[in-house]
C-alpha cells in the first residue's frame, strides 16, 4: 500500500516538474539543461521553512532558517524561491546567451551550485543535507506514517497537479502562448516583429521555476530528507527525456511522459533489481542512464514530435459577405509555380487598398522616412559595411544591389536593429534609433523580412501572421492570465484583419497549414503578410523574390509599388536586375560595404564604376 501511495506521490510531482519544462522547452524554446536548479531550490527553501532553528534535534544538522512554519507557507515559499532563483538566469539566458549556449550555461551553471551547495556547510548541512523535515500539517494528525494520511497526502498532490496543468495550459493557448511558439520557431524574426525576447524569457523561466521549485518542496515534505546528491544534472536529463518522448509542445504529452519516464521506467527497473539479488547492486542504474540516452535518440530518430505531438491549432476565419465583382475590378490571377511548371498554391491577386498604416499623421510625399550616417560594422577585423550613407524617402520603392559580400544583408539588419552598428548613426522619422533594439523599432514601424526563409515553421500561416498583430492585450503574460473574455475582442480583430490580408493574397485556403509545408513562393508571401500585419510605415525586404516563379514575382512587385503609392516606404535588396528596372527608383549600389552609387537603373548603367562592379559580372 504504501508503495502505491509513493508511486501516485512520485508521479504527481514528476508530473507538476515536467509541466514547467514542457512550458521552457517545449513552447517558449529555452533548453535549460540547469532547470533541476529550480526544483533543488524549492526544496530547500520549504525545508528551512518548516524545520524549527538548527539547534533543536541536538543541533545534528546546520542550515540557514528554521522558521518552523505551517502549511501550507513551506510550499508557497518553495514555489517563490525557483521563481526569484530563474530571475537571474533570465540576464544570462535572453542578453548574452542563445540557443545551444545558453544550455551549456545553466548545464555549468547547475553543476557549480551543487558543488557550492554540498561543500559549503553551513548554508545547507553540505552533501549530507537536511533531514526529519515536517510533513504538512503534521501536528494536525495523528502520525505522518498513517495510510489515511499518507492517501490525503497523495490525492492533494494529485489535485495540485491538475490545478498545475490547467494554468500552464491556461496561458499558452492564448495569443501569449502563439507569441511563445513563434520565439521559440525563430526568436531573431520574433525581434524583428516587436516581441520582447527578454521578457518573454523571463516570463517562462520564472513561471517554469515557480512550478519546478513546487515539485521540489512536496517532494521533500513527503521524503522528509533532501540532498544534493538528489539534483545532479542527469536528473534534468531524465524530465527532458519524459517531454520529448511524451511529446514536446504538448503538455498532455509532458504528463505521458512523466508517468512512463520517471515513475514507470526508473521503478520497473528497480524492481528487476529487487528480484535478481544476485546482480551486482550498482549494474542496473549505472544501465538505467544508459538506456535513457537510447530511449531519447530512438525518439529524435525515429519519432521527433513524441508519443503525443503538438496538436495544430485550428483558428476559423470569419464568414466574408459574398458580393458581385465587376469585371473591370477582378484581379488577374496567377497560380504559383515550381520551376517544372506545376501549380503550387493557391492565386496571389493584389490588393485594391492599403494594407498597413501609411505613415505618420501629417507626413507628406518626399520627406526622409530613413537615414543612415557613416554606418559601419565590423565582425573581427574585416568590415562588413564601411561608412555607408544614404537615405530613403517616404512613399518610394528603393532598391538595394550589389555583388554577393558587398553587405547588403548587413546593412539591412543594422538599420532594422538585429545587429548593432560599430560606427555611425541611424535616423527613423528623424528619431536617433542607433542604439534602439529591433523589437523597439518594430514597434515604431520600422519592419524586416530576412533573406533566407523566416516563417515560423510549426505554426500556421494564419498563426503566422497573428503573431505579429500589434496591441493584442492577450500576447502579454498577465493578459492571458487574465483570460479569454479579457483579449478574445482583440483577437477577433487580429483574426479578421489577417482573414483580409489572406483573402487579398489568395491564401485563404491555406490558413490553418503548417507554413513549414509551403512552397518557397508561399512561404516569401507568408513573410511579406505577417509584416504587413504589424502596420508597419516602412518595410526592408531582404530578396523577397528570392526562388519565387518569375509570374508571382510579377504580381508581388505589383504589390509593393501599390504599397508605396498609397503612402508606405520600402527598401528591398534584390539581386534579378530586371525587377530593380521595373519597379524601383531610386536604386542603391553597394560595393565591397560601401555604396557605389545611386541613381535609376538607366543612370547606373553608365556610370563606369558601377559596370565593373557589378552590372558586367
Amino acid at each position: 500500500m504504501y508503495y502505491l501511495i509513493t508511486l501516485v506521490v512520485y508521479g504527481a510531482v514528476d508530473v507538476i516538474a515536467c509541466l514547467g519544462l514542457s512550458l521552457q522547452f517545449g513552447i517558449g524554446g529555452v533548453t535549460n539543461f540547469g532547470y533541476i536548479i529550480f526544483q533543488a531550490a524549492g526544496a530547500y527553501a520549504a525545508a528551512i521553512l518548516s524545520l524549527p532553528p538548527d539547534s533543536a534535534n541536538g543541533g545534528f544538522q546546520r542550515y540557514i532558517g528554521g522558521f518552523n512554519l505551517p502549511f501550507p507557507l513551506p510550499w508557497v515559499g518553495a514555489a517563490a524561491a525557483g521563481a526569484v532563483i530563474a530571475l537571474p538566469f533570465t540576464f544570462l539566458v535572453g542578453r548574452r546567451l542563445r540557443g545551444d549556449f545558453a544550455a551549456i550555461g545553466l548545464l555549468v551553471t547547475a553543476v557549480l551550485l551543487n558543488l557550492l551547495v554540498m561543500n559549503f556547510v553551513p548554508l545547507f548541512n553540505g552533501d549530507a543535507g537536511l533531514a526529519i523535515v515536517p510533513a504538512p500539517l503534521q501536528s494536525q494528525v495523528m502520525t505522518d506514517t498513517s495510510v489515511s494520511y499518507q492517501w490525503e497526502f497523495a490525492i492533494g498532490v494529485v489535485v495540485l497537479a491538475a490545478a498545475v496543468f490547467w494554468f500552464i495550459r491556461h496561458i499558452t493557448e492564448s495569443p501569449y502562448g502563439r507569441t511563445l511558439r513563434a520565439m521559440r520557431d525563430n526568436d531573431k524574426v520574433a525581434d524583428s516583429l516587436g516581441k520582447n525576447l527578454l521578457s518573454l524569457r523571463t516570463g517562462i523561466l520564472v513561471v517554469g521555476g515557480a512550478v519546478a521549485g513546487l515539485s521540489g518542496g512536496i517532494l521533500v515534505t513527503f521524503v522528509s530528507v533532501w540532498s544534493p546528491a538528489g539534483w545532479t544534472y542527469a536528473e534534468t536529463i531524465v524530465l527532458f527525456a519524459a517531454v520529448i518522448i511524451g511529446g514536446r509542445g504538448n503538455h498532455a504529452g509532458a504528463v505521458l511522459g512523466a508517468v512512463l519516464v520517471p515513475v514507470g521506467f526508473e521503478e520497473s527497473t528497480r524492481l528487476i533489481t529487487d528480484a535478481n539479488p544476485s546482480l551486482p547492486p550498482n549494474l542496473l542504474p549505472s544501465l538505467q542512464w544508459v538506456a535513457i540516452g537510447l530511449l531519447i535518440a530512438v525518439f529524435l530518430w525515429f519519432r521527433p514530435a513524441g508519443i503525443l505531438p503538438e496538436r495544430r491549432r485550428l483558428i476559423a476565419l470569419p464568414a466574408r459577405p459574398a458580393a458581385p465583382v465587376q469585371a473591370r475590378d477582378r484581379p488577374e490571377a496567377v497560380p504559383e509555380a515550381v520551376p517544372d511548371g506545376t501549380p503550387a498554391g493557391p492565386p496571389v491577386t493584389v490588393p485594391s487598398g492599403p494594407a498597413g498604416a501609411a505613415g505618420a499623421a501629417g507626413a507628406q510625399p518626399g520627406d526622409i522616412v530613413l537615414q543612415a550616417t557613416g554606418v559601419s560594422r565590423e565582425f573581427g577585423g574585416v568590415h562588413a559595411v564601411s561608412g555607408v550613407t544614404l537615405s530613403v524617402t517616404r512613399g518610394t520603392l528603393t532598391g538595394l544591389i550589389g555583388p554577393n559580400g558587398a553587405g547588403k544583408s548587413t546593412l539591412l539588419a543594422l538599420l532594422a536593429g538585429t545587429q548593432r552598428v560599430s560606427a555611425g548613426t541611424i535616423r527613423y522619422q528623424g528619431q536617433d534609433v542607433t542604439n534602439v533594439p529591433a523589437f523597439r523599432r518594430a514597434r515604431l514601424g520600422l519592419v524586416r523580412t530576412f533573406q533566407l526563409a523566416s516563417e515560423f515553421k510549426r505554426l500556421t500561416v494564419l498563426e503566422n501572421l497573428l503573431s505579429a498583430a500589434p496591441g493584442n492585450r492577450g500576447a502579454g503574460f498577465f493578459g492571458a492570465v487574465a483570460g479569454r473574455r479579457y483579449w478574445r475582442q482583440d483577437e477577433a480583430a487580429a483574426i479578421a484583419k489577417a482573414g483580409d490580408i489572406l483573402h487579398r493574397f489568395g491564401l485563404e485556403s491555406l490558413a490553418n497549414s503548417y507554413a513549414g509545408d509551403l512552397s518557397g513562393g508561399q512561404r516569401r508571401l507568408v513573410e511579406i503578410m505577417r509584416a504587413l500585419m504589424t502596420d508597419p510605415r516602412m518595410l526592408l525586404l531582404d530578396e523577397p523574390m528570392a526562388g519565387v516563379h518569375p509570374e508571382l514575382a510579377q504580381r508581388i512587385g505589383d504589390l509593393l509599388v501599390g504599397l508605396c503609392r498609397d503612402g508606405m516606404t520600402i527598401l528591398m535588396v534584390e539581386h534579378e536586375l530586371a525587377i530593380m528596372d521595373e519597379f524601383c527608383n531610386p536604386v542603391i549600389v553597394m560595393a565591397e560595404g560601401s555604396v557605389l552609387a545611386q541613381g535609376t537603373m538607366a543612370q547606373l548603367r553608365d556610370r563606369a564604376e558601377v559596370v565593373e562592379a557589378y552590372l558586367v559580372g
